[in-house]
């Protein structure tokens, strides 16, 4: 007797033959369904089909859990042909059973004009809230807890849906990864690295944006870990700052961390030296090991506004250097961020950050960035403004989203006291989540910075390897400050 229920994409017989056939010589397969829209073109003899508007809509979730009536349930995710391994299917019931999880995902291959390639994937975590988490392609099912997360649906969304269904669903069950490679299918998307890591920001996705936010924003009511905007009784959930710790020999200390980067390090310096403020302000380029030309092009300005510190520690990354700088004596009252290829975009940038401090009473102000290249010509998906970030909500959105924009300027006296992780990559990110617990960060929504691209930035072509690091780390800082929200909405 078969005890999985399949569920997969159809646009037309042809498209998913290959994929039926192979799930029709396993004898653990009970019913076939096609999920198909408006534009699905025939039947498949055998298979029922069930009309969606959309795949990941609420809707869908709900008419899935609905047919799920075999011990488990199969949901593929892609318009194309699936191939599992021998013995796989029968593998993934098999650690259904043991590990008594609520879904699982495995390992598998993506098959592409050059051949197949290995595509493991990361384990899921507490605070793995990306809505863009990379499961596969294939979603295994538990049926029962299926059915549970789609009665504990509360909304109706057209792109969230099956966001919606794992977070309902991780509240009460394990969401298992299978370190096997189980399947192979065909990659959709053969970018690079770093052009992928823009679309959650590309105005054309808002929509689908918003729907993610408010559902992962319920998710966080529903675990204790939502920071509210005010408290019960009306007043800011937000501590107040003065401005008045410590004495500051000038007002703004702008930091750039560098190294090799002797193609864009003079442009760096120069967008900051040409800055015109109503206070003072001083450089920290802070070198870390550079030897391509960089370290000489530093020294050889003779502004007095510059600070040259060579700090050649190889136990220390981005965030490290950051530290220094933050302690270094003569750090301004605010530190404003800017990397080594990239530029401020006029000589406004400066004084916008930091009236922003003062406008908005906040620990640490954002601002938005213009994508452009090598040669600063704008490129898609061009101003990044980061308006999902809002005062009412921001801080909760931020363990959802990747990043928080650029450039990033803070309160020096609360940046000396939380400190930043001594990583290269994720310590500005982590940094935000932990000041945001307690202070409001402001923003600024028009262009203050130029952001560019390039083959020579330090993610533009990541191996599938480097990424999950990445993505395993972020998701850890995720975790760690979900436990202290949730932590501390308890007390």
């Amino acid at each position: 007797m078969g005890r999985i229920n399949c569920f997969i994409p159809f646009a037309n017989a042809a498209q998913v033959q290959a994929t039926i056939e192979g799930l029709k010589a396993n004898e653990l397969v009970n019913k076939i369904y096609l999920l198909a829209n408006a534009d699905a073109e025939g039947t498949v003899e055998g298979c029922e089909v069930i009309n969606i508007n959309n795949l990941t809509s609420t809707a869908t979730m709900k008419a899935i859990a609905e047919k799920a009536d075999a011990d488990f349930a199969m949901v593929y995710t892609k318009y194309v042909s699936l191939k599992f391994a021998p013995f796989a299917i029968e593998r993934f019931v098999k650690l259904a059973e043991d590990s008594q999880a609520g879904m699982l995902y495995a390992d598998h291959y993506n098959v592409t004009e050059k051949g197949a390639d290995k595509a493991p994937v990361i384990d899921y975590q507490y605070g793995s809230l990306r809505d863009d988490f990379d499961f596969g392609s294939v979603l295994f099912f538990c049926s029962c807890c299926l059915k549970k997360a789609a009665g504990n649906l509360k909304s109706e969304y057209e792109f969230a849906g099956l966001y919606d269904l794992r977070l309902k669903l991780s509240q009460f069950a394990e969401i298992c990864h299978i370190n096997e490679f189980l399947y192979s299918d065909v990659e959709l998307d053969t970018r690079k690295s770093g052009e992928k890591i823009f679309d959650y920001v590309d105005p054309r996705n808002r929509g689908r944006q918003i729907e993610m936010e408010a559902a992962c924003t319920e998710h966080l009511k529903e675990i204790g870990g939502y920071l509210a905007p005010v408290k019960e009784d009306g007043t800011p959930n937000f501590k107040h700052i003065e401005f008045n710790q410590g004495e500051f020999e000038v007002e703004a200390t702008v930091m750039i961390p560098v190294r090799n980067r002797i193609r864009t390090i003079r442009e760096a310096i120069d967008s900051v030296l040409m800055q015109k403020t109503n206070f003072k302000f001083n450089l920290m380029v802070v070198d870390n090991w550079s030897t391509d030309g960089t370290r000489e092009a530093i020294a050889a300005y003779t502004d007095e506004r510059l600070i040259h510190i060579i700090a050649d520690y190889h136990d220390m990354g981005i965030g490290g250097y950051w530290n220094l700088a933050a302690h270094h004596e003569k750090a301004g009252k605010f530190i404003v961020q800017l990397d080594s290829d990239d530029l401020y975009k006029d000589e406004n940038t400066l004084q916008t950050m930091v009236d922003a401090f003062y406008e908005q009473n906040v620990a640490m102000v954002v601002g938005t960035y213009q994508m452009v290249n090598a040669k600063l010509e704008e490129i898609p998906p061009g101003v990044i403004d980061h308006k999902e970030w809002t005062p009412e909500n921001g801080r909760n959105n931020a363990l959802r989203i990747n990043g928080l924009g650029a450039p990033r300027a803070f309160y020096t006296p609360v940046l000396r006291d939380v400190k930043i992780p001594n990583t290269s990559y994720g310590e500005d990110y982590a940094l935000g989540l932990n000041i945001s617990r307690v202070y409001q960060i402001g923003r600024v929504y028009f262009p203050v910075y130029l952001c560019r691209r390039w083959d020579d930035n330090s993610d533009a072509s990541l191996d599938i390897d480097k990424m999950n690091r990445n993505n395993l780390y972020k998701d850890r800082i995720r975790t760690w400050e979900l436990q202290a929200r949730v932590a501390m909405n308890k007390k």
